[in-house]
């Protein structure tokens, strides 16, 4: 049996203030051509559908489009809710497209039936686990010893009494330990979201979602993130992005790949001299200008209005920043006299010279005087 794994698609997100709906679109039409070209039994979407709990309209409405696509190719998909989902919103009308082979997990209750498909090894059991947090199991099991996220993952699975003869699937939103952390996901302060991979032991494939970077856990290939579609963070930069391809031969056979996916736009960190990024032949007949970057400038004095004459080159420049001497050797700004009583050119001289290293020079003392001067006259 052939499975795609996928996860976090987190329709609707946006990067600063780019929507990402067209990337979006773009790369699960690409998913569509891999799912043509593998033909799998099933498609297995691992949490964080959306972005948001309240996804905005154009995201549902991409969501409604890429499951008819789904539901057309008369394929089995399997859906379970993240962390950003709001599981009452994601599975209402579950019960209805289940007929389309749509099966969206419902809101978590204490019991968890298995989808059964079968192949000529015989039945393979899909069990879908929304997102979970020990207070919510404990509510159906306060007789049991629910202390943490650990806890609470092996008190679901123990109510699933798994058939051990026959091949057992597993679709989880955890954060398991020893998994490879990006900056765009959220994080529990002190790890205390942290689920131990021994829960999964009994499972021949476990299908996670939650973590951005395709990895396997805990030296097993069979318990994996198949991390996200597209790039959501600069600590994503250099991921190479892909499907998850799943196949289960006989019991304790299990077959992985990966299917590389290139994005409509690369989410991209240049670095070096203003000179040098702006110069024709650093950019020209590149994909530089229709990526997504962060500008790492290296000047080791600021360039006025770097941003905006970066962003005509660069329109989907997401941050600037400065490595040099000044900034690798920052410290924080200390006040060492009373606002109040201290000239405003003196504060800024003070503020300069902090961040530069460096005396304000005659020529522009006196411009910051005419500044500050003009500014308390039109003031008063």
């Amino acid at each position: 049996m052939k499975l795609i794994h996928l996860s976090d698609l987190h329709l609707g997100k946006r990067l600063n203030d780019f929507s990402l709906l067209d990337d979006q679109e773009y790369i699960l039409g690409e998913i569509l051509q891999i799912i043509d070209s593998e033909q799998p039994d099933g498609i297995i979407i691992a949490g964080d559908i959306y972005d948001k709990s309240v996804p905005p309209t154009e995201a549902v409405t991409l969501l409604d489009k890429f499951l008819n696509e789904l539901a057309n190719r008369k394929i089995q998909v399997l859906i379970i809710s993240g962390n950003h989902d709001c599981p009452e919103r994601l599975s209402f009308g579950g019960r209805l497209i289940e007929s389309s082979g749509i099966h969206i997990a419902p809101v978590y209750n204490g019991k968890i039936e298995p989808l059964r498909l079968s192949d000529k090894n015989g039945a393979v059991n899909i069990y879908m686990l929304p997102f979970i947090k020990p207070a919510i199991v404990r509510r159906f099991f306060p007789n049991d010893t629910i202390n943490d996220y650990t806890d609470a993952m092996r008190i679901a699975i123990e109510q699933m009494n798994l058939n051990l003869s026959e091949r057992n699937i597993l679709v989880s939103h955890q954060f398991v330990t020893g998994a490879i952390r990006s900056d765009s996901e959220q994080i529990t302060v002190g790890g205390l979201d942290n689920v131990s991979a021994s829960v999964f032991d009994d499972f021949d494939y476990v299908a996670l979602g939650h973590i951005h970077m395709p990895q396997s856990i805990a030296g097993k290939k069979t318990i994996r993130y198949c991390g996200t579609p597209l790039k959501y963070s600069f600590s994503e930069a250099n991921q190479k992005k892909s499907v998850t391809v799943v196949t289960l031969e006989e019991k304790g056979d299990v077959k992985i790949h990966t299917v590389p996916l290139m994005p409509k736009r690369d989410l991209l960190e240049l670095h070096g001299t203003f000179n040098t990024l702006t110069a024709k032949n650093y950019y020209e007949g590149t994909s530089l200008p229709e990526s997504f970057v962060h500008v790492v400038l290296t000047n080791e004095q600021p360039i006025p209005f770097a941003l905006s004459k970066m962003r005509e080159i660069y329109p989907y420049i997401l941050k600037l920043e400065y490595d040099n001497t000044t900034t690798r050797n920052k410290t924080d700004f200390v006040k060492t006299k009373e606002i109040k009583d201290t000239p405003a050119e003196e504060l800024f001289a003070d503020f300069f010279k902090e961040r530069t290293g460096k005396e304000l020079d005659e020529e522009q003392r006196s411009y910051i005087l005419k500044i500050t001067r003009k500014i308390k006259e039109d003031v008063e």
